[in-house]
């Protein structure tokens, strides 16, 4: 059976890698971003490796934006199956300094816009009997991350979600897990880290924290992406996969 899955934030970084795997896989793509024009290279290069995908535009936040493309999806694609809720936002200031609109937008987008993405294609999931929730958080939520509360407590957030969809919708042979990642290498959030006055030390400094002393890479969260996806992680539900290098011990 195809299944088609929703993948936000897919643009670039984590969310292209992962269209990109789960494409290899015979999975249908959804490639949604703020806009249908940025998707296009991700599509294209899902495309060129033989897959389907398209292309959607949309504001997680907004639940009318997010209809209609998770509308557009079920026309060309069909139901969906499976949802990498992958979309955020970040920002740096010290607590005190953290304004009520900057707490309040990183919340919308990270957290907010995970449940609205998620509310729209749970029905498909039900009526299928089967799906396959996976969100994207960060190792800030499991440490903390000094000038980062909104950001961090946006992604503890996220974690306390998937596990309660789990609970909810195992039942109904949904299952729904979460990958925290530390930094990855060549994603947006992670150059406007490095290069904001707030972050602390060198991104060769953070590496080396180690255990294993390497960054990130966009193919080492898609991987078990893949696999969360799969029908080998089917017993496998309400679960923190630390995709991390080992950060998180």
């Amino acid at each position: 059976m195809s299944r088609v899955a929703l993948i936000t934030g897919a643009a670039a970084g984590i969310g292209a890698a992962c269209a990109r795997r789960l494409a290899r896989d015979g999975i249908a793509i959804g490639v949604l971003d703020l806009d249908a024009a940025r998707c296009a290279e991700t599509v294209a290069q899902v495309v060129a490796e033989g897959g389907s995908a398209i292309a959607l535009g949309a504001d997680i936040s907004d639940p009318i934006q997010v209809a209609d493309a998770v509308a557009k999806l079920r026309v060309d694609l069909g139901p969906v199956g499976i949802v990498v809720n992958n979309a955020a936002i970040t920002g740096f200031a010290p607590f005190l300094e953290t304004t009520l609109e900057d707490w309040e937008q990183i919340h919308k987008v990270n957290l907010t816009g995970t449940f609205i993405v998620t509310q729209q294609v749970l029905p498909d999931m039900l009526a299928a009997g089967w799906g396959r929730i996976i969100n994207i958080a960060s190792s800030a939520a499991q440490t903390g991350a000094r000038f980062m509360a909104a950001y961090a407590s946006s992604k503890g957030g996220m974690i306390a979600l998937t596990r309660t969809l789990a609970v909810e919708f195992g039942p109904s042979g949904i299952t729904a897990n979460v990958i925290p990642p530390r930094f990855i290498t060549g994603t947006i959030m992670s150059e406007k880290s490095f290069a904001d006055s707030q972050q602390l030390g060198t991104r060769e400094a953070t590496a080396a924290t180690g255990p294993i002393c390497r960054e990130g890479r966009p193919s080492d969260i898609a991987g078990a992406v893949a696999w969360l996806a799969s029908e080998e992680a089917g017993y496998v539900t309400g679960q923190v996969i630390g995709v991390n290098g080992g950060r998180i011990i």
